[in-house]
């Protein structure tokens, strides 16, 4: 395994724990407040920036879970019944009350008739003519789904703040909800800053790479309903720096730049926020992305990542992302669900931070989740997100066995 880390570093005692700078980032996040009215069909992954209640009851009658036969329960005296067929109901009819000592034909969704307390499943059963005969009797009340069971009148159905998925949109639908009040769209400004930066398609000079970045920022703000404003690759002076800090903090919610965050000679991300505003310049006690900058430019905020693709994506998951959700006005635990998982390697010398590590998580034969990581700490290595499902964390100052149990963070709880 290789151990390159351009964000490497002795550990010191200035390095700001994962859980504070977090911390002290969620505290600056301010929801915005504009909202709109939209249809479900557009509400996907937006915030509720209201309460909604149910319009009705649903199901708003008993009705059949199964299709089979609604009979009342005192006529089923034992295996072998006879009973004659009364009557057909299915799915969007409503039956007469049932007769006594017979049963009706129901399908799944049809209302279940007065006087018929039960419904046995059409497996158990065995058609003669016009009758049925009820092969095993089932317990009272059985197959049958109840009036209000899921939700009735005036309940309410989804909080403010819940960012909405697709089980959220068909519960509004049952309810009779065809549209939400939503808050708007955040607007993210982003700029990557490197003069060794091209777009690509065009031909690299000595020197030069792809600029990369900006296509991961952008794909991943917009995988999270933002809005994204991109002013491009920023040249690396001063005054280029501030112009374009300017001009994205006048237009968006939060500005964000890829590079320039450290303390070199070429990055003027720092002197460029503190020149218009105030900046926090952080080392935090994790790896990949220790350097992390967030400020304000005049009243907007600024978060400024590591220029290395990989710190860039880390550092994003890890704080980016749950400052923004708090911002769109999700509420409740903005924390990932992590996964419990055995170690397939053995990690003998761990680094005095906290390691967030490319890896992959599968289960082995009698379905247990073992993680393995990419052959490559490098925080330029690109490649290895792609072949990685998630980020294992592998706790700082711990050696490891293989069978040893870590948290494995899964994308999909990263990047949506």
């Amino acid at each position: 395994m290789s151990d390159c880390d351009c964000s490497s570093g002795s550990g010191s005692s200035d390095l700001k724990s994962l859980e504070e700078a977090l911390a002290l980032i969620l505290d600056r996040a301010v929801p915005v407040t504009g909202t709109e009215e939209v249809y479900l069909a557009a509400a996907l992954g937006r915030v509720l920036a209201e309460t909604v209640t149910s319009r009705v009851t649903m199901p708003p009658w008993d009705n059949s879970a199964m299709d089979g036969y609604a009979v009342n329960s005192a006529d089923l005296t034992g295996p072998g019944v006879r009973l004659p067929v009364s009557q057909r109901i299915p799915a969007g009819m409503t039956g007469a009350p049932l007769k006594n000592g017979t049963a009706a034909r129901i399908f799944t969704g049809a209302p279940v008739p007065d006087n018929a307390d039960t419904v046995v499943m059409q497996e158990v059963c065995e058609s003669e003519g016009e009758a049925v005969v009820i092969l095993e009797a089932p317990s009272l009340g059985a197959n049958i789904r109840r009036a209000g069971e899921d939700t009735r009148e005036g309940d309410r159905v989804l909080a403010a703040g819940t960012r909405l998925q697709p089980q959220h949109l068909g519960l509004l639908a049952s309810v009779g909800v065809d549209k939400v009040r939503i808050y708007r769209r955040v607007k993210v400004a982003v700029f990557s800053s490197g003069d060794e930066l091209v777009m690509p398609g065009t031909p690299l000079a000595p020197g030069q790479i792809y600029n990369s970045n900006e296509y991961t920022l952008d794909a991943l703000l917009r995988n999270i309903g933002c809005e994204v404003i991109n002013l491009g690759i920023i040249e690396d002076t001063l005054a280029a720096t501030c112009q374009a800090l300017q001009k994205a903090a006048g237009q968006a919610d939060l500005v964000m730049a890829s590079g320039g965050v450290s303390v070199g000679e070429e990055d003027y991300i720092k002197p460029a926020v503190e020149k218009l505003g105030t900046l926090g310049l952080w080392k935090i006690a994790i790896r990949p992305g220790k350097p992390l900058a967030f400020g304000h430019i005049g009243k907007t905020p600024f978060i400024g990542t590591p220029g290395n693709p990989v710190s860039l994506f880390v550092t994003y998951c890890l704080f980016a992302r749950p400052f923004i959700l708090k911002c769109q006005g999700v509420s409740g635990d903005l924390s990932p669900a992590a996964v419990t998982a055995k170690v397939s390697f053995d990690w003998p010398r761990p680094d005095k931070r906290r390691e967030f590590a490319r890896a992959r998580l599968e289960l082995d034969d009698r379905g247990e989740p073992w993680v393995s990581v990419h052959h490559s700490r490098s925080s330029g290595v690109l490649s290895s997100l792609v072949w990685a499902n998630g980020l294992a964390v592998l706790p700082e100052s711990t050696p490891l066995s293989k069978g040893d149990l870590v948290k494995f963070l899964p994308f999909t709880e990263l990047l949506t």
